[in-house]
C-alpha cells in the first residue's frame, strides 16, 4: 500500500490532507512523491521559519541529541534555561514556562490569568477574548475562540470567557464594564480568523481597558511571532509590552515546542506544582529553538518587512485581486474567485498556498528569496486570472 492509502486506513480523519504526499525539501521548496518540485508558501503553517532541512538548525539539534534527548523537568538543562534567557531579555519579560504546543501555552495563559483574577477578589474569572479569535483545539482554548464553528460539537465548553468585536472600542469597552474580568486575550494578527490586523486605536484602547479594569494583557503570538510580522513579536508593532504573550510554531523551526513568556504582573502567579509538562523545555527542542531565536536578528527580521512589504504590494497589483490583508510574511488574500480553486490550481502549477476563512493565506519561510517571490505572484496572478 502507498502511504496515502495506509493514511486513509490508520490515521484518525480529522484533517482534509491535500493530495500530496512531502518527502524530501530545501529552503523554500519542498519534493513530493510525484518527483515534482514546489514552492512552499505554507512553511507548516508557520513553522519552518528558515525553510526545510536547513543546516544550522539541523547542527544544533544534532549535536544535543548526541548529548542526551531528554530529562525531567526536576533537573536542569542548559539549552531550556539558554532559551527562556534569550526570550526574556530580546523582550523585557521575566519568565518563561515552556510545554508542547501553542495550544498549551494559551492553556498556562488561562491559567495565569486565572490566578491573577483571584488577587482582584471573588468572581474576577471572565477573559475577554474578540470574536474570529482563534486559541487552540484543547477545551479551554476552544472555549477562548470567537469562532462559532469550532465549538458545535464539544459543548458543554468551560465558562469564563466573553467575547468584544475585533476592532470595536466601544464593544470592548461594554464587555468589561459589564463583567468582572481578569484578562483580556488576542491575537494581533487574526490568522485562522482570516488574516485580520487589529488597528492601533484598538489596541490603545486595550491597554486604557486594562489599566481602567486592573486586566493581565496576553497576547497570543502562536502564528504572528518569531518574526513573520516584521517585528519579533507582534506586540511589537504597537510600542507596548503586555503582561503575558505566548509563542509556538515558529520558534521550534520544525520541532513541537510551545512558550508562556510572563512579565512583571504575572511572574509569581505560579508556585512549584501549580502547572507542568512532561517534554516542556525538551533539551533537543529548545536546542533548536535556540538556534532559531540566535538567527532572528533585527537586520534579518528587518529584511523579513522589506521583503514582506514587497510581497504585499505585488499581489495587490494582480488584477483581479480584492483584497490583501495581513503583516510581514503573513498575508491574506482575497479575490473575484473562490480561495479553493485557487489554492488547488496553484498546487498543480507548483505553489503550496494555504487558507483562513474565505481568503488564501502565505506563509513562507523568512528566507525566501525575492525571486521566489516573484515566481509565487506570477503563479497566483495565473489562477486567480485562469
Amino acid at each position: 500500500m502507498n502511504t496515502r492509502q495506509i493514511d486513509s486506513d490508520y490515521i484518525a480523519h480529522t484533517y482534509a490532507r491535500f493530495p500530496l504526499e512531502i518527502v524530501s525539501g530545501e529552503g523554500a521548496v519542498v519534493t513530493g512523491a510525484d518527483g515534482k518540485q514546489y514552492l512552499d508558501f505554507g512553511s507548516g503553517i508557520a513553522v519552518n521559519t528558515f525553510g526545510t532541512a536547513d543546516s544550522e538548525w539541523i547542527d544544533a539539534v544534532t549535536k544535543q541529541l548526541s548529548l542526551f534527548q531528554h530529562t525531567s523537568n526536576l533537573y536542569y538543562s542548559k539549552p531550556c534555561a539558554e532559551l527562556a534567557k534569550m526570550l526574556c531579555e530580546r523582550t523585557g519579560m521575566k519568565k518563561v514556562f515552556f510545554c508542547n504546543s501553542g495550544a498549551e501555552a494559551n492553556e498556562c495563559a488561562i491559567k495565569l490569568a486565572r490566578a491573577y483574577g483571584e488577587t482582584k477578589g471573588e468572581g474576577y474569572y471572565n477573559i475577554i477574548a474578540l470574536k474570529n479569535s482563534f486559541h487552540g483545539r484543547t477545551l479551554a482554548t476552544l472555549a477562548a475562540t470567537g469562532q462559532d464553528v469550532f465549538h458545535e460539537k464539544f459543548q458543554p465548553l468551560p465558562g469564563g470567557f466573553v467575547f468584544a468585536e475585533a476592532n470595536n472600542t466601544e464593544s470592548l469597552r461594554k464587555v468589561a464594564e459589564n463583567n468582572k474580568c481578569c484578562a483580556v486575550m488576542l491575537e494581533t494578527v487574526q490568522g485562522e480568523g482570516g488574516i485580520n490586523v487589529l488597528t492601533d486605536e484598538f489596541m490603545n484602547t486595550v491597554r486604557e481597558v486594562a489599566e481602567k479594569h486592573d486586566l493581565l494583557i496576553v497576547v497570543d503570538e502562536v502564528q504572528t511571532g518569531n518574526g513573520r510580522t516584521g517585528k519579533l513579536y507582534s506586540y511589537m508593532h504597537y510600542g507596548f509590552t503586555p503582561d503575558v504573550f505566548t509563542t509556538a510554531k515558529g520558534l521550534g523551526g520544525g520541532l513541537p515546542i510551545g512558550a508562556c513568556v510572563m512579565g512583571e504582573k504575572a511572574e509569581n502567579l505560579f508556585s512549584p506544582g501549580d502547572n507542568g509538562s512532561t517534554f516542556g523545555g525538551n533539551p533537543v527542542v529548545c536546542a533548536g529553538a535556540v538556534n532559531i531565536l540566535s538567527r532572528l536578528t533585527d537586520e534579518f527580521i528587518s529584511e523579513v518587512a522589506e521583503k514582506g512589504e514587497y510581497l504585499k504590494k505585488n499581489l495587490e497589483s494582480i488584477s483581479g485581486v480584492t483584497e490583501v490583508s495581513g503583516r510581514g510574511f503573513m498575508l491574506g488574500l482575497l479575490s473575484e474567485k473562490d480561495s479553493a480553486e485557487i489554492i488547488a490550481e496553484a498546487r498543480e502549477k507548483g505553489l503550496l498556498l494555504l487558507k483562513a476563512k474565505n481568503k488564501v493565506r502565505l506563509l513562507p519561510p523568512l528566507t525566501v528569496t525575492k525571486e521566489q517571490i516573484d515566481k509565487a505572484v506570477e503563479i497566483i496572478a495565473e489562477c486567480v486570472n485562469g
